[in-house]
């Protein structure tokens, strides 16, 4: 048996009532610090990728996660056509788009 699971399960000490109810609400402080530090920041980051994907464009310089830079030359639903050279065109899919810092037109 492990420590953690001994504490949990010693009874009160004397003159101490509602030991259940530290444990419990000290079970409901720790999800509450996960969710903060752990699952909304990767919502987030989700969110955001989401955005940047949407806003993709017919010539935006972008870097796939395999790490090729290339410049967008046509998009379909799923996928992209990227120029990585002078006529050498990939097709990569979308999800594989990654940012690196905003999106930037050719001017």
């Amino acid at each position: 048996m492990n420590i953690l699971g001994i504490i949990l399960m010693a009874p009160p000490a004397e003159g101490q009532e509602g030991g259940r109810y530290q444990s419990f609400i000290f079970l409901i402080l720790i999800l509450v610090v996960f969710y903060f530090f752990m699952i909304r920041p990767q919502m987030k980051r989700q969110k955001e990728m989401r955005k940047f994907r949407e806003a993709l464009g017919k010539g935006d310089k972008v870097v796939t996660a395999g790490g090729i830079h290339g410049k967008i030359k046509a998009m379909n639903e799923t996928t992209i056509d990227v120029e990585i050279s002078d006529d050498v065109v990939i097709t990569v899919e979308k999800s594989t788009v990654n940012p690196v810092g905003a999106p930037q037109k050719k001017r």
